[in-house]
């Protein structure tokens, strides 16, 4: 069979759609979708942070490894073997999610995904320009950028909202506690040892809180005394097993124990015993998400807010230790909720249906991909030659006229976005107690895989438009404030912790629309320092360090928010986005890049 009759029996429609949904969806995965699940599995920020960072060094490498997809077998071999290692590598992460060590165990099938995806992206790009005409690549690249964003919408958006409801409709029942203050209540609250030990109450298993309601009296007690409930509080919830005699529960006030620094005055507090009310049938721990769902901010909640239980502690409660703030001079009500999903069924059924999606596709591109006559890969006897023009690639690179100043400004563009974007995901679900929103998992993936990735794409349509009308040149500042300066949402946001989901929907689109249109200037710019000879193998170096300026500043940033943090973390993220404005006055810019008046290079 000619090219021609292949290309007109296998109709691009067939397989560019797939293959650029293929791409985008493991990516998704490892950069946005695995920053959630660790949340939602008890790992804390600094470490999602730290080691989910390291998951771009396979990006950052690529232009190390992408002429060898060139060399060894066709593009098509290597599209439909990195489809199957990725699923093999979504179906690792199934299987380990349930094992103690799971944190370490799917973190190595991560770094499969990562790299497997990052030699799929390589292979499916020269596909496509093998596989079309020029014409047809200029025609086809808006299709291919769409399924690459329905990708992210279909991943950050439709998987973790299949996550949300498995958890939702898997666990107990919702519990609420709520919390009254009144003037005139003057009764103090301790540790009832009568209570440090549940009965079992029912043959159901349920979260169990006792009371449901507490009423709490205003003004404030010394530090003295509440510094020695809040060290029992905490020594007992990290102890509860050891602490089997709780008849002389006072007797832990002498513990050596860390206590944090509480100013004066210090507000009343009230104590409520949270457990489950029978043992649970299986081994499996039962997470319990208790924390506040609405009501007045000046009632806190200071103790831990992720409670596990199991079939030796279901009857021994967690104790939850709640402030009024001495400044509240009137009644007031909060509520409190406590939530239990089983989290990872959710994430390890969302995995398979994932694994089952790339073993979908590998199935079918193996049988629907086309056959380009020049889809080939080079023969041994090449080998010398293409070693010498492998190395000379680099060296035009990096000779380039001001290329030091390039490589700066795309290091340092995105520096306070490379590090708001993996803390943003942690902010949103995190406990209010904690300074985030305390969105459900549901909720989070409406918020950033539906709405948030429209408003993006939006953003960078738009970009995209006026660039064409008037260059890079005369917009490029604007878009770099589009995209900087909506990030103060997240100030307001951390500063206010608003409950109306609406308003923080609206807030984040406004925020993803900016990023949208600002990135196409950062894409842009890229497209200039790769102009000339080796243009492709160019803007995979410039994709190199686009993936180490964003791995690097994400490394620290969990580090950094644990330390400072929300509100501090994202004050110093506008501060951090002012090298690369300060850049934008040094860099040579053709006025006409960009123009419709511009030539289509057709080279």
């Amino acid at each position: 069979m000619s090219q021609s009759q292949e290309k007109k029996r296998r109709s691009p429609w067939l397989w560019i759609p797939s293959l650029y949904f293929a791409e985008g969806v493991p990516y998704t995965v490892v950069m946005l979708i695995a920053v959630v699940f660790y949340k939602r599995m008890g790992i804390s920020n600094m470490e999602i942070a730290l080691y989910t960072s390291w998951l771009y060094l396979p990006w950052v490498l690529k232009p190390l490894w992408s002429p060898l997809v060139d060399i060894f077998r066709t593009k098509r071999f290597w599209i439909i073997t990195m489809q199957l290692f990725i699923g093999a590598g979504l179906g690792g992460v199934v299987l380990t999610i349930p094992m103690p060590g799971f944190f370490q165990l799917t973190l190595g099938f991560f770094w499969l995904l990562a790299f497997s995806s990052a030699t799929h992206d390589i292979a499916a790009d020269g596909f496509y320009m093998i596989g079309l005409s020029q014409h047809d690549q200029a025609w086809w690249v808006g299709i291919r950028s769409t399924f690459y964003r329905l990708a992210i919408i279909a991943g950050q958006g439709g998987i973790i909202i299949f996550a949300g409801m498995v958890e939702s409709n898997t666990g107990l029942s919702d519990l609420d506690l709520i919390v009254q203050t009144n003037p005139d209540y003057q009764i103090e609250h301790r540790i009832d040892p009568d209570y440090l030990n549940f009965q079992e109450n029912g043959d159901d298993l349920q979260i169990r809180i006792y009371p449901e309601m507490i009423e709490v009296g205003l003004g404030s007690q010394s530090n003295t005394g509440f510094d020695s409930l809040l060290t029992i509080v905490n020594y007992w919830n990290s102890h509860r097993l050891e602490l089997t005699d709780t008849s002389d529960i006072n007797s832990l006030a002498f513990v050596d124990h860390e206590t944090p620094a509480i100013g004066d005055p210090t507000g009343k507090t009230a104590l409520a015993y949270i457990g489950l009310t029978s043992r649970p049938e299986t081994d499996d721990e039962i997470v319990v998400s208790f924390g506040m769902d609405k009501g007045d901010k000046s009632i806190k909640l200071l103790t831990e807010t992720r409670l596990v239980f199991h079939q030796d502690d279901w009857n021994i409660p967690y104790l939850a230790l709640i402030q009024i703030h001495p400044s509240l001079k009137m009644a007031s009500s909060a509520t409190f909720i406590a939530r239990s999903g089983n989290i990872p069924l959710a994430w390890s059924l969302s995995f398979l249906v994932l694994t089952g999606m790339f073993i979908i596709f590998f199935v079918y591109h193996y049988f629907v991909l086309p056959r380009p006559a020049a889809d080939i890969g080079m023969e041994t006897g090449t080998l010398t030659e293409f070693t010498k023009n492998y190395l000379h690639t680099f060296k035009t690179f990096f000779t380039k006229e001001k290329i030091g100043l390039a490589i700066g400004f795309i290091l340092i563009y995105r520096f306070g976005e490379a590090q708001l974007v993996k803390i943003a995901p942690l902010f949103m679900i995190d406990s209010i107690e904690a300074g985030g929103l305390a969105l459900t998992t549901q909720q989070y993936g409406f918020i950033y895989g539906t709405l948030g990735a429209v408003m993006l794409t939006l953003g960078g349509i738009l970009g995209g438009l006026v660039a064409a009308r008037q260059g890079l040149k005369f917009w490029i500042l604007w878009m770099a404030l589009a995209m900087k300066l909506p990030d103060v949402v997240y100030v307001y946001l951390s500063y206010v912790q608003p409950e109306n989901f609406t308003m923080i929907a609206i807030m984040v689109g406004v925020e993803q629309f900016g990023y949208g249109f600002g990135f196409t200037a950062y894409m842009l710019y890229m497209i200039t320092v790769a102009e000339g000879e080796f243009k492709t193998a160019h803007f995979a170096i410039c994709t190199g360090f686009m993936a180490l300026g964003m791995m690097i500043p994400g490394m620290f940033s969990g580090w950094l928010q644990e330390t400072i943090g929300y509100q501090m973390f994202f004050i110093w993220v506008l501060i951090a986005t002012i090298p690369g404005l300060v850049m934008l006055k040094f860099l040579p810019i053709d006025p006409e890049f960009g123009k419709k008046t511009a030539k289509l290079d057709k080279g």
